[in-house]
């Protein structure tokens, strides 16, 4: 599948291209935007999966279809994770046009303007300073208009508050019970207080990195599109990355990049392509009979994730459950969907949460929060069917840690480009993740035994009210802990190369014409989800790769 039928530049056959960028996810559909716009350069975007033109993808309730669909998921699973009682951990990631910004729940967080002056010092030039004009020009904000926010952007932001189901009224009334202030945009002048979730909608549909980067310059003969095609390796003149070879329609086949490749493959295939390339620590390259091209021993180390946990509530009024569960209520909806882009179904589940502080000395958010008005606890073991909730109605207060310090590794399995990496996150492996899950389950139990929530719950399902000790409530998190889907940092960047992957402006180091961007460069895990995060990177990216052509 290839749209554009010619090319310009300095390429002069079809297999020649000024930039190759590999992966359509978030960072790579804006780069494939921003370098092709000026028509002076080729670009060709590779892309392992297929076509976003999917209706579970674009319906943004869909997501619970696509969690585990194999056509749009890469469906990856950890070793088992000694703080999660030896249980491996199930990641999803986009294997389609749009990356995970195809399959994601959609919540649009920048992150704490602190995330990025704490880059800064490992990465000069990427402060708040620097990166909030990025955040404004990639947006348009259909919320009420501040200095902060920016609107006409590609990308679209919805401000959901007058759409989320009724008892996100309860939650966020639960919530200042306890003195947690309603913040009505968590993404202007301040990241604290409790929130109904803005998300990467438009007209009642997905706005993924696809639809509102990579399908608008698909007309551009300068820009060409091929899918279904797996990067096998960055191929090399000396020092300089001069193209790659992929597997296509079980051919293997060339493409050559006169400029730059630039690598998109987020924080698992990203570092994995890398050492597939010769690009990695030496001993590892060696052992699976890789020539070592640059000893990068940073290369799928500082692996970060968000972990969360959930209190899951049988609820005495109705939630989303008696909609998406009977077949009346599923035609009722779908309807909705269909006939006006209304509804459950063009929205996420995550409607409410919010940013809190645990810790004293916390100087910014170290704790997110959600509200999820559905319940899916007898869900059999390895599904997560988030459309098929269960018979009671029930609802979910859940959390997750902002800054976990736990760090876990990726390394390849094999010299098998189509073997899955060995992935360790080494989840609540120190004192401070361990301390601030507990605290955060803690609040839970809080904001449900307040005036409003307690006369709203009809039981605890889980943890359960016999689960009452630090002990116990440890043990509950070692087993029902999940990953929020924010794996990051795998070729983090920074200023020198026994530090980093890249540098600052994210050429790899010890190679030329060579870079990486995606949320895999992220030197820290940012404060909330990390989808706007990775938009960001290829916004800043272009205008490096711009800047040096």
């Amino acid at each position: 599948m290839i749209a554009g039928n010619s090319v310009v530049g300095q390429a002069s056959h079809l297999n020649e291209f000024d930039y190759i960028i590999v992966g359509a996810g978030s960072a790579g559909c804006v780069i494939a935007n921003r370098l092709s716009a000026n028509g002076k350069h080729s670009v060709l975007i590779v892309e392992a999966g297929g076509s976003d033109n999917r209706f579970f993808v674009q319906m943004p309730i869909g997501y619970g279809k696509t969690y585990y669909d194999n056509n749009v998921n890469w469906k990856y699973t950890t070793e088992p994770v000694p703080g999660l009682a030896n249980q491996p951990s199930y990641w999803p990631r986009g294997r389609v046009l749009g990356g995970s910004s195809s399959i994601n729940a959609m919540v649009y967080v920048r992150g704490h303007p602190l995330d990025y002056d704490d880059w800064a010092q490992q990465a000069p030039g990427w402060s708040w300073e620097n990166i909030a004009p990025l955040f404004s020009r990639m947006e348009d904000w259909s919320g009420v208009d501040n200095k902060y926010r920016g609107h006409g952007g590609p990308l679209s932001v919805y401000n959901t508050i007058d759409e989320v189901h009724p008892l996100c009224a309860q939650y966020l009334q639960a919530t200042s019970e306890l003195q947690i202030p309603f913040n009505p945009d968590y993404n202007a002048a301040s990241m604290d207080g409790a929130a109904l979730y803005q998300i990467t909608t438009r007209d009642g549909l997905r706005a993924s990195a696809s639809r509102c980067y990579l399908k608008p310059a698909l007309a551009r003969s300068n820009l060409q599109l091929i899918t279904h095609a797996h990067v096998m390796k960055i191929d090399f003149d000396g020092s300089r990355a001069c193209g790659i070879t992929y597997r296509h329609n079980n051919k293997d086949s060339t493409a050559r990049a006169f400029k730059e490749v630039i690598v998109c493959g987020g924080a698992i295939n990203s570092p994995q392509l890398l050492q597939l390339s010769g690009i990695g620590p030496q001993g590892l390259l060696k052992s699976h009979a890789i020539p070592v091209r640059h000893d990068s021993p940073q290369v799928g180390e500082n692996l970060q994730d968000h972990l969360g946990a959930d209190m899951v509530c049988r609820s005495r009024l109705p939630t989303l459950n008696q909609q998406l569960r009977p077949w009346l209520g599923r035609l009722k909806v779908g309807l909705q969907f269909l006939l006006k882009r209304k509804g459950p179904l063009s929205l996420s589940l995550n409607q409410g949460g919010g940013f809190v502080r645990l810790n004293e000395d916390s100087d910014r958010p170290d704790t997110q929060l959600y509200f999820s008005p559905l319940s899916y606890t007898r869900a059999p073991v390895g599904t997560r069917p988030l459309i098929k909730p269960d018979p009671f109605p029930g609802f979910l207060l859940g959390y997750n840690p902002c800054k976990p310090t736990s760090k876990g590794t990726l390394k390849i399995r094999s010299s098998d480009p189509f073997e899955a990496p060995v992935m360790q996150p080494n989840y609540l492996s120190t004192d401070y993740d361990r301390d601030l899950m507990l605290k955060g389950m803690r609040l839970m139990r809080d904001i449900a035994a307040t005036p409003t929530m307690s006369d709203l719950i009809a039981e605890e399902i889980y943890p359960g009210t016999d689960v009452q000790s630090d002990d116990e409530l440890q043990e509950f998190i070692a087993h029902k802990a999940w990953t929020v889907f924010h794996q990051c940092g795998t070729c983090r960047m920074g200023q020198t190369p026994q530090s980093a992957v890249v540098d600052p402006a994210l050429r790899v180091y010890g190679v030329n014409g060579l870079r990486v961007a995606d949320a895999s460069i992220f030197p820290t895990i940012p404060t909330g989800n990390t989808n706007a995060p990775s938009i960001m990177v290829g916004e800043k990216a272009s205008d490096l790769i711009l800047a040096d052509a």
